[in-house]
């Protein structure tokens, strides 16, 4: 099992501060530009790579680093290169939601990698993407675009278009108007068809996506609810396309996100917050809900009767240490 560490930006969120110094920018400002510096394929950096990526003199990254080390925030190696600081990593951990939402979801995830052996992720919605807070992997798995602290575009993920499914109309608004890029052929471009895809996830609290961020790559994605109901966070598992049947792959997913919502207090009679024509989101996810949680202990009756799962292609001594059948059981 593997878990993966960097980011990878599509979009806003992880946009750095503007490359420019211009006279009359506080100090604050500049000490953010230097630390925004580092990201995927640029966690080491010397003096000079800072003074390249932010714009700034080298006299005034000189300084404004060695505040920072100073300060924690970043660490100097013997051989002059500096890193993110542990400091500055004990502070991100405190960032509401994070650490408890990976605490709470990590059972879950780790019994769907079990069952499945496939990647299996967990996001959240930071500002126009979906931020990989923890992935579990198997080396071998299908390859992905974005590494844990990564983001995901929301027209094209699988957990993005469960985030973007529960939000309201403005940042449905501005992810249109920015542009759907097509990553693959399969990459759904129509404002009209996304919205119609998104009403469907919101009723069935589920996304389902074919290669349409990484060609040979497949998504099943659900959500995971607070004690208020709002939708904070989506679970998944990606699969190389052809390798699981997605049908096998939907029921134990879905099933793993009130699981997880249970334990940040959410309860059914809470419900999901939004509307669909006059109908509660909840009504149509807990009705396929049931559905799926019928479809899969047929699965596991087919199992017990036969000794084998031919339908996932997972031995049944793994598939029954999964979330899901502990649940029916």
């Amino acid at each position: 099992m593997k878990r993966t560490l960097g980011r990878c930006s599509f979009t806003g969120y992880n946009r750095p501060v503007p490359t420019t110094s211009e006279p009359g920018r506080s100090v604050s400002s500049r000490l953010l530009q230097v630390l925004f510096a580092f990201g995927p394929g640029h966690t080491r950096l010397t003096f000079a790579g800072l003074a390249r990526r932010t714009g700034l003199p080298d006299a005034t990254v000189r300084r404004l680093a060695i505040e920072l080390m100073a300060a924690g925030a970043l660490d100097r190696a013997v051989d002059g290169v500096l890193t993110v600081g542990t400091r500055l990593w004990q502070l991100g951990t405190l960032a509401p939601l994070t650490e408890p939402l990976r605490t709470v979801a990590m059972p879950s995830m780790e019994d769907l990698y079990i069952a499945l052996q496939q990647h299996v992720q967990l996001a959240v919605l930071a500002g126009s993407e979906a931020v990989i807070l923890e992935r579990l992997s198997k080396p071998d798995a299908v390859g992905l675009v974005s590494q844990v602290g990564g983001g995901l575009p929301l027209h094209s993920s699988a957990v993005g278009k469960v985030l973007l499914a529960h939000t309201d109309g403005t940042l449905f608004d501005a992810v249109v108007e920015r542009g759907l890029d097509p990553f693959t052929p399969q990459t759904v471009t129509d404002p009209a068809q996304l919205r119609r895809e998104l009403g469907e996830c919101r009723r069935t609290g589920t996304a389902i996506v074919r290669e349409e961020l990484t060609e040979g790559a497949d998504s099943v994605a659900t959500r995971i609810m607070d004690a208020e109901g709002r939708v904070v966070a989506a679970l998944s598992v990606v699969v190389r396309s052809g390798s699981v049947p997605l049908a096998a792959v939907v029921p134990s997913v879905v099933t793993s996100g009130p699981g997880i919502s249970r334990r940040l207090g959410w309860t059914p009679d809470v419900g999901v917050r939004g509307k669909l024509g006059g109908r509660s989101c909840s009504d149509g996810y807990w009705d396929s809900v049931r559905l799926l949680w019928l479809l899969g202990f047929c699965l596991v009756v087919d199992v017990l009767g036969r000794g084998r799962w031919q339908v996932a292609q997972v031995p049944v001594q793994q598939f029954s240490r999964s979330w899901m059948v502990s649940r029916i059981w």
